[in-house]
């Protein structure tokens, strides 16, 4: 039973080695780095392909799915895109506005301030939903892929540019502007 199992372990050994040395041996070549849209993409597999990361990089396809971004003066802050994310990635905090603060520029008018604006790229599962669903496609997928960090913090990514200042200045604007609004009904 132990010479049997013993000569059953060698013969593996032997034939991962042997698996081992033929590549060794054969790919002697190095292979060209290649796109992936290419027609014969997988028929030109042979050799070897080392990237020196980072000064060198694979190409990555155009459809490619890596890192989010957003254009925070084109969003109107409508929420769909928290809204439409399935592991809940996205914040978004909003305040409304008395009066137009401005045009995105697809010309969508803008009633909302960003108070705040956070996507946490460590639950993000990459599927895009928040990219099709955005009315100003201000929210995008990047080529950007090389995001390594030791610290998750490191990947809440915040987009909005308000201070906790101008927050509190806008949020007493709507307040007095509900008030102004209500006293106006009162009379």
């Amino acid at each position: 039973m132990i010479i049997k199992s013993t000569l059953k372990g060698l013969a593996t050994a032997i034939k991962g080695l042997s698996l081992t040395v033929a590549h060794l041996f054969s790919a002697r070549k190095s292979r060209t780095s290649l796109d992936i849209k290419q027609e014969n993409y997988f028929e030109k597999q042979e050799g070897v392909t080392t990237v020196q990361f980072p000064s060198e990089k694979m190409p990555i396809p155009d459809v490619a799915r890596y890192q989010l971004d957003v254009e925070i003066d084109d969003c109107i802050v409508c929420d769909l895109c928290a809204k439409a994310c399935p592991v809940d990635c996205i914040a978004i905090e909003s305040i409304k506005s008395p009066e137009a603060i401005g045009k995105t520029s697809d010309g969508s008018v803008k009633r909302l301030y960003a108070a705040k604006f956070e996507i946490d790229m460590a639950k993000c599962m990459y599927c895009g939903l928040c990219t099709v669903v955005c009315p100003t496609e201000c929210i995008v997928m990047t080529d950007n892929y090389d995001r390594s960090t030791t610290n998750l913090a490191d990947l809440t990514y915040t987009f909005s540019d308000m201070s906790d200042a101008e927050v509190q200045k806008r949020k007493e604007e709507w307040t007095r502007f509900q008030a102004e609004k209500e006293a106006a009904k009162a009379k």
